[in-house]
This record gives C-alpha cells, sequence and structure tokens, in this order.
C-alpha cells in the first residue's frame, strides 16, 4: 500500500471514528438534551379541550394561543389527506426509516434548491422536540443531525400510520389552527374522514408555509400549491391525470369557512360559565400521565354536555326576537333621550371610567386626570353594539357616552331545562357575548325575584297550614309588628278588599293575599318561610324578613328553575346539571355526573300548585298563554319588582321547564311603561321559545301531555279551577307584580297605626 492510500485511509477512518463519535456524543446529550425514550413513546402534544353537546355536536373548545387542536385517530382521517401528504411531502415515506438517503444527497448537490430533504418523520421530531429552526449555519447543522437521531428513534417506537397520524394532529395551518381536525373543520365544516381531494390538497399545501398558503388571505398562491400538490399526487400514481385536471379547474371553496372561538359557536355564555367549572374539575383531578393537576387548555379532554343544539337555537332566537323591541321602548323613554336618567348616579360614571383600559392607558402615559376626563368627553369613532345582522356599528361619540350607551342595554337570563332529569338544555346568559360577557343566568348572578316567589310560598300555604285552592283570604296590607312593617308597603287602596279565593290570589299575583299567607304562618312565618327555601333545594341563604311574601329577596335564575322542578316533576326537586361525562384525549371516562333527586313537597301539595299556576296562563296576569300555544295543561308565574327593574316569567308544561329574567345591569335604568310587567316583557321570550320547540316534532314536546295526578288526592276537596276565570280581573291587577320593594323598605316610617294600615 503505498503512502498516499495510507494517509487516504487514516483520514477516512479518523473522520469515520470523528463522525460517529461526535453522533454517539450528540445522541447522549453533550450537545443538548434529547427527548427519553419515554418521551418519545409519549409525545405530549398541547391538545385543545373540546365541548360536546348532548347530541354529540361540536360545541367550542378551550386552548391556548398555539394549541387550537383536537386529536384524531388515523383510521378517521381520509385517505386522500394521507395520500396528499406522502405525495408532496415525503413520496418514499413507505421506504425508508425516518431519514432518505436520496432526498439528503439531492438537496446537498442542489444546495437545498428542491427541497430540504427532510421525511415527514423528522418533520414531526422537528415540530414536536426542536421548536424554532435555527439561522446559525453550525447550529442549524447540529439541530438538523438531532432530528436525525430523533427520527430514526421515532421509527423505531411507532408505525407508519401512528407517525403520520402524529404529524397531522401536531402541524400548524395558519388562523391559529392546528392539527388536521381543527383544519378540516374551520376551513370546510368536515371532519377529516370526510375531506375531497381537492379539499384535502388545500390543507396539504398549507404545511409547507400556513401563512403564505393560506386560501383565506391568500387564494391565488393558496390555489397554485393546491395544484401542485394534485400533480404530486399524480406523479405518485394516486390520483389520473384527467381527473387532476378537472380538480384544478375549480375555485377553493370557503364557503363554510367558520372558525370557532369564544365568542361564537353553540352557547357562548354557557361555555364560558362551563369554562370555570372546568378548571376547577381539573385542579382537583390528576392526570396519571403527567403525575400534574389535568389542565384544560392543553391535555384534550372530551366533556360532553346536556346542552340541546336545536333547543339552544330557539333560545337564542327568541331572545333575538323579542330584545330589540324592548330596547326601542326603553331608548324612546324621556330621562334616557335626554341623559337625565344619570342625574343622581355620576359615581358610577366615574367608576367605570377609572377602571376602563383607556383611563389605565392614559394613566400610565402621564396623563392628569382633569386631562383624561377631557379625552372621555372627546367625541371618537368607535364600533357599538347595534340589534342589526351584524351585532354592531359604526358611529361616532365619546368615550364616556359608549359608557352609557353600553349600561343602557337591556340584559335577559334565559334557561331551559328537562325538570324530571336535571338536564339543562339550553342557555342564554345576555343579548351578545362578543361585546357583553357577564352572564345573567348562573348562580351567582342574583336579582330580586318578585312575585315568582310566590309559589313557594302558596306551597307552604298549603303543605303546612291547611290551605286550600278555595281558601278565602282578605286583599288587604298587613302589619308584622314583630318586624314593626306593613307588607305591601304602600298601601293597596286601589284595591277591593275582598275576599278571594286562594287560586284567584296566585293568578292574578295579588301581593295583599301573599301578605296574609305569610300573616297566617305565625309570628315565626318569614323564619319558617326561609327555612322552606332551604328545605326546596334553594341553596341562597334568605334573610327571613316579611317583604319576603313578595320577593323582596334576591335569586339567581338558576336557583328559580331548580326550585319550580318540585312542580312538573310532583314534589320531587331535581337539581340543575349540564355535564354529563369528561373523557381523556384518548376516550377514557374521568368522570360522570348524574342527577340529584330529593322529595321536598307532598305528591298532592305539588298537583294542586301546577293546576293553580295554570290560573296564571288561563286568565291571570299572562292570560291566554295556554290557550295559544295550544296545551292541555301548563303552569306560570309573572314577576315584576319594583320600578320594572327586574321583570320575570317562569313556566312549564308536563315536559319542559324554562324561565326568563329581563332587565338592566344598572337598577335604576328601567322600563317605565305601565304596562312593563313580567307578563308583557319576559313572558315573550318564554312563548317564543316554545311556539318553536313545540313544533318541532323530532324533540318529542307534546301538547296534549298532563302533570301526573297523585292516586292519593281527595277530588271531593279540589277547587274548581275553571270557575275563577269567569271573575273579572281585580282593578289594577295586571300591575299586581309591581311595587314588591325591598327588605328594607318595609319598616313602619310612616303615621299609620295598627288599627289603621291605609
Amino acid at each position: 500500500m503505498s503512502k498516499t492510500v495510507r494517509v487516504f485511509w487514516i483520514i477516512f477512518l479518523a473522520g469515520l471514528v470523528t463522525a460517529v463519535g461526535f453522533i454517539a456524543l450528540v445522541a447522549r446529550g453533550v450537545f443538548g438534551q434529547l427527548p427519553s425514550l419515554h418521551e418519545l413513546e409519549n409525545p405530549s402534544l398541547v391538545l385543545a379541550s373540546e365541548v360536546f353537546a348532548g347530541n354529540g355536536a361540536s360545541m367550542g373548545k378551550f386552548y391556548t394561543a398555539k394549541g387550537n387542536r383536537l386529536h384524531v385517530e388515523y383510521k378517521d382521517i381520509s385517505p386522500n389527506v394521507i395520500n396528499a401528504l406522502v405525495a408532496t411531502e415525503d413520496e418514499r415515506f413507505y421506504e425508508h426509516s425516518g431519514i432518505d438517503g436520496k432526498a439528503v444527497l439531492r438537496a446537498v448537490l442542489e444546495f437545498g434548491h428542491d427541497g430540504g430533504g427532510s421525511t415527514i418523520t423528522q418533520q414531526l421530531a422537528f415540530n414536536m422536540f426542536n421548536g424554532e429552526r435555527s439561522r446559525h449555519r453550525l447550529s442549524r447543522m447540529l439541530q438538523k443531525l438531532k432530528e436525525w437521531i430523533i427520527a430514526i428513534e421515532l421509527e423505531r417506537n411507532f408505525t407508519k400510520q401512528e407517525i403520520l397520524a402524529l404529524y397531522l394532529n401536531d402541524v400548524s395551518f395558519s388562523d391559529n389552527v392546528y392539527g388536521i381536525r381543527a383544519a378540516a373543520r374551520t376551513f370546510f365544516q368536515k371532519e377529516p374522514d370526510s375531506l375531497s381531494v381537492d379539499e384535502a390538497a388545500v390543507l396539504v399545501g398549507m404545511v409547507n408555509n400556513p401563512s403564505f398558503f393560506n386560501p383565506r388571505t391568500n387564494p391565488k398562491a393558496a390555489t397554485d400549491r393546491r395544484n401542485i400538490v394534485l400533480s404530486r399526487l399524480v406523479t405518485n400514481h394516486y390520483l389520473s391525470e384527467e381527473d387532476a385536471t378537472a380538480l384544478k379547474a375549480k375555485p377553493i371553496d370557503l364557503s363554510h369557512y367558520r372558525k370557532l372561538d369564544e365568542n361564537n359557536g353553540i352557547a357562548p355564555y354557557f361555555r364560558d360559565v362551563l369554562r370555570g367549572d372546568l378548571k376547577k374539575w381539573c385542579k382537583e383531578h390528576t392526570n396519571p400521565a403527567t403525575g400534574q393537576p389535568y389542565n384544560l387548555y392543553t391535555d384534550g379532554l372530551k366533556i360532553y354536555t346536556t346542552i340541546d343544539p336545536k333547543m339552544q337555537a330557539y333560545a337564542d332566537s327568541a331572545v333575538d326576537h323579542q330584545m330589540p323591541v324592548l330596547q326601542k321602548m326603553l331608548d324612546a323613554q324621556k330621562e334616557i333621550r335626554n341623559g337625565s336618567v344619570w342625574a343622581d348616579h355620576s359615581n358610577i360614571l366615574d367608576a367605570a371610567m377609572r377602571s376602563s383600559e383607556r383611563w389605565q392607558d392614559e394613566e400610565d402615559a402621564g396623563m392628569s386626570d382633569v386631562e383624561i376626563r377631557n379625552s372621555f368627553n372627546t367625541p371618537v369613532k368607535m364600533k357599538v353594539f347595534a340589534w342589526n345582522a351584524t351585532r354592531e356599528k359604526d358611529t361616532v361619540m365619546s368615550p364616556l357616552d359608549s359608557i352609557k350607551y353600553n349600561r343602557q342595554m337591556l340584559q335577559t337570563g334565559f334557561m331551559v331545562m328537562d325538570p324530571f332529569t336535571g338536564a339543562v338544555k339550553a342557555w342564554v346568559g345576555g343579548i351578545d357575548f362578543r361585546t357583553y360577557k357577564f352572564d345573567h343566568v348562573n348562580i351567582n348572578t342574583k336579582r330580586q325575584v318578585g312575585s315568582s316567589i310566590k309559589p313557594f310560598l302558596y306551597s307552604l300555604a298549603i303543605e303546612d297550614f291547611n290551605f286550600t285552592p278555595s281558601t278565602v283570604c282578605p286583599a288587604v296590607q298587613q302589619f308584622f309588628p314583630e318586624y314593626n312593617a306593613y307588607v305591601p308597603a304602600k298601601s293597596g287602596s286601589h284595591w277591593e278588599p275582598g275576599p278571594y279565593p286562594l287560586a284567584y290570589g296566585l293568578g292574578w299575583s295579588i301581593n295583599e293575599v301573599a301578605a296574609y299567607l305569610m300573616k297566617s304562618f305565625g309570628p315565626q312565618g318569614p323564619q319558617r318561610f326561609a327555612e322552606f327555601l332551604k328545605q326546596i333545594q334553594i341553596p341562597t341563604t334568605v334573610q327571613p324578613y316579611p317583604s319576603m311574601a313578595l320577593g323582596a329577596c334576591e335569586l339567581s335564575l338558576y336557583e328559580m328553575l331548580g326550585g319550580y322542578t318540585m312542580f312538573p316533576s310532583i314534589g320531587i326537586n331535581t337539581e340543575p346539571y349540564y355535564i354529563s361525562r369528561i373523557e381523556d384525549k384518548h376516550g377514557n371516562v374521568l368522570a360522570t355526573f348524574v342527577p340529584q333527586h330529593k322529595e321536598v313537597l307532598s305528591q298532592s301539595t305539588a298537583y294542586t300548585m301546577t293546576r293553580m299556576m295554570q290560573g296564571t296562563v288561563d286568565f291571570g296576569t299572562a292570560k291566554g298563554l295556554r290557550e295559544r300555544l295550544g296545551l292541555t295543561e301548563m303552569g306560570g308565574k309573572t314577576g315584576t319588582t319594583n320600578d320594572n327593574s327586574d321583570l320575570w316569567f317562569m313556566g312549564y308544561t308536563p315536559q319542559l321547564l324554562a324561565g326568563c329574567w329581563v332587565g338592566c345591569d344598572e337598577r335604576f335604568i328601567h322600563l317605565d311603561d305601565k304596562g312593563s310587567d313580567g307578563g308583557h316583557i319576559a313572558r315573550p321570550i318564554w312563548e317564543y321559545f316554545f311556539s318553536k320547540a313545540l313544533a318541532d316534532k323530532s324533540l318529542g314536546l307534546s301538547r296534549t301531555e298532563r302533570f301526573v295526578k297523585p292516586d292519593s288526592l281527595n277530588t271531593s276537596l279540589q277547587y274548581d279551577y275553571n270557575s275563577a276565570s269567569e271573575k273579572a280581573p281585580p282593578p289594577g291587577a295586571e300591575g299586581a307584580d309591581q311595587g314588591n320593594g325591598g327588605a328594607d323598605q318595609y319598616a313602619d316610617t310612616t303615621a299609620k297605626s295598627k288599627s289603621n294600615p291605609y
């Protein structure tokens, strides 16, 4: 062997040993830690948690800024996607073991002009374990070497199908969308297994450069890229030339593009409340894969709820149908038009200004309070909520006027549930979640309930104090010496003193009759009624005042619905629930939720109340509602508080229960019209919903269903409910829900004597 040959072999072997040694050092993590075998076998993808309706429809997701992805198995991905990916990104994918030697050699010889030689497995390794691509040449070479090592390990630990699924679950598709499932839903409103050849080509074409090939923002580039993918399918014998030519001639159809976020999707108010509950659940439960509490935004949980998409849609449309009409009524009021409604409430405006982002920004910029206040009075261009198709309009107004404008918007809460199972079917927490995030349904949002509490009071009177529907009751103001209070606070001189049958008093919501019942309970009547509210599972502790009889206390719509379940279910209280189960990303059930039932009322009392509450919708404060809906039986109750600040309607059929509240967040802003009671304002939302739900045969609601009559009920004691409808309404009866007042308004501050309450 000549000296030259020996030198060559020495250099060659030395280089080979050096290269092998260098690779070994890289593999051992000397130049940066590589993922362990456990990490390779259990790759940690940031996965969004998804919420599902009762019928399995997706309602929305919870995710981080870079976590808008949903897990999907290989079997649920269309072959069109798989073929397009392999043909475009790695045509020898099924032949190599992580590194494609031919592709690497081509990349070296052509200096990367025709691709970098990375396989799908290498791209997966980079996406999952490397992060950002280095711009420094030597660092990039080291990074590439790590990708090769990880790619080989991935090939050893996963099948080809698993690698493809991992890649498609991880890759970015622009618009802050990650993973093939989220991309298919966002761009085409499809599941990955339903993507056509051309749709798959569009999405696969994006992975090379998501922002540039986004069909929404750059349709020409996206179309050109799609056509390249189609050509690659032809080259690799996945598609005929004729079919490819036809598909290339088609425009990209994005008519179904819809990116779900917190502001849209099914029931956004509900999902926001759900988010809080789920975060609490995650904090209290440990993920065995990580040993840490579950993360709602990254662990890919699947949350199945009880919401019915059809009922939710009808609930949304009911609110959209009534609220613009009411807002127009409010806006037409003189004190709203001239701004005098704010005359005595400058403190509220001041607090709103100081808590605003504008105030904070200007304060940080060094502006004085005077300068900031001046800026709040300077008109600027802005977008504000409006009752139109887009729910917004461009306008010019001062920031201070925009605060007033938003505070003067009437809000609502509407919830529908199955009174027997407790399943919540629909939830509308306000008029527009994008603009007004505050929810008016959940248990923590409490408003004065007015006369909608009276069915609870009447139930106690029948259950424990031997009242019957035919018991005659005087309609006069009552004095409570133990509390030094009159109820109602104002004399009911416009009333005929009665007496009226109990059923008539409930149907027309006569305040004096309710006061008489509370008086009949004895000196501890308010305390007994407060205990009764606990007995029927009302969570809020209500202070025992005589004014409770008229609903001066504050409860949430959620609580009121829970309390009303005892009527259609004949004495059984059912706690509302809205999560049926929680699964992990693999479909393993982590938790299930079942309704809680408790017998709180005798069957005879509950049935009697359902028959009495039909008086409200037959001849009382919601007269004619049952007839208009064509229902054989139903029950309902209106509620209206001082100055129409809180307007309620609670109602149920033998199959379904719903409740509605309407009012402004600022209680001094309210409808002044004489007819602005719960029966005229909140009831139409309830009625519109039920008219739609009853007409939808797929929901299985019957107009002829009847309440279950207990066998034990003594029919001889039953009242002739129809006879009450023959009576003329009491003077001013339609406004009987008004003027209930608050607990502090019932002290004896007048000169009236006990013997002369008027």
